[in-house]
């Protein structure tokens, strides 16, 4: 062989091997190309996940805080309604004391714990226990919403100024008696926790009962609010009790409705929220309604 065929054919070799070593350094830099996606992909999902799922913890903490304090609220009620009966009529229940009878059977219907009124069918005979009286305060929030608040305290004056200071400090004034109470009307309201397709056997059982009307809850639970007037709140209740719809007794209630809904922005409606929470916390005022 030639030293000019030799020298050819080692520059083939050479060729070829550089050309294979590029062929593998391309796929190597491809292979890793396809990789990154994948990997941020992965990476993203990693860090959303634990958000979301703080997100959803939170509102679930949140609305369990929320229960808590309603059925706190509805402990503190039902104990001065139990001092307050026994005051007016004695410690005996049955054909003794009437009211007292239907205190302590609506308190088991709610699941008031047996020890709370125990406590306060004791300290109603404390000679040192005042009487309890009901008021109703009127008041004006921010944008001019109508407040309607429920007092049953022992000591009034007490009541009177923590109520004001609150509503001064939180931008509002309070009314005179009567200048904001005639925009609400007293109804009773029955929710229901139950399943969205049950809304027609809800109708008819509560329209059949004396019901004024029927719609879903605007709390994002599934159940339904059932509305009825005074009179016919405890037949209604009972009614669709005895036909096995579960009424939550924490919402369950004579309340005051308002006949007409004063529109602010959303400013003051925080600010008008905020004044309701820290009035909620008095124990002297048992429920708070707003326009």
């Amino acid at each position: 062989m030639s030293a000019l065929t030799t020298t050819a054919a080692f520059s083939a070799l050479l060729a070829s091997r550089a050309s294979y070593a590029l062929s593998r350094l391309s796929s190597s830099r491809t292979a890793a190309a396809l990789d990154r996606p994948v990997q941020l992909q992965q990476s993203r999902q990693i860090s959303v996940t634990p958000v979301c799922m703080g997100r959803k913890a939170a509102k679930v903490a949140q609305t369990k805080n929320k229960n808590d304090a309603k059925r706190t609220k509805l402990y503190g009620k039902y104990g001065k309604l139990i001092v307050q009966a026994v005051k007016e009529g004695g410690g005996e229940t049955g054909a003794g004391n009437t009211k007292l009878a239907l205190v302590l059977e609506r308190a088991r219907q709610l699941s008031v714990p047996r020890d709370l009124i125990d406590r306060n069918l004791k300290r109603a005979k404390d000679g040192k226990q005042g009487d309890f009286m009901e008021m109703t305060y009127e008041a004006y929030g921010l944008g001019g919403v109508g407040i309607v608040m429920e007092v049953n305290t022992d000591n009034v004056n007490r009541a009177n100024a923590e109520t004001r200071t609150i509503v001064n400090k939180s931008g509002g004034k309070m009314a005179e008696p009567g200048s904001v109470l005639f925009n609400f009307e007293r109804k009773g309201i029955i929710v229901l926790d139950c399943p969205a397709d049950k809304e027609e056997e809800v109708f008819a059982i509560a329209i059949e009962a004396g019901a004024d009307d029927v719609k879903p809850r605007e709390d994002e639970e599934p159940g339904f609010v059932v509305i009825t007037d005074v009179p016919a709140f405890i037949g209604c209740q009972r009614a669709l009790a005895d036909a096995g719809f579960t009424v939550n007794g924490d919402e369950s209630a004579l309340k005051m409705i308002p006949l007409v809904d004063v529109i602010v922005d959303d400013e003051m409606a925080d600010a008008n929220d905020a004044m309701i929470e820290k009035l909620l916390e008095l124990d002297d005022i048992d429920a708070v309604y707003t326009q």
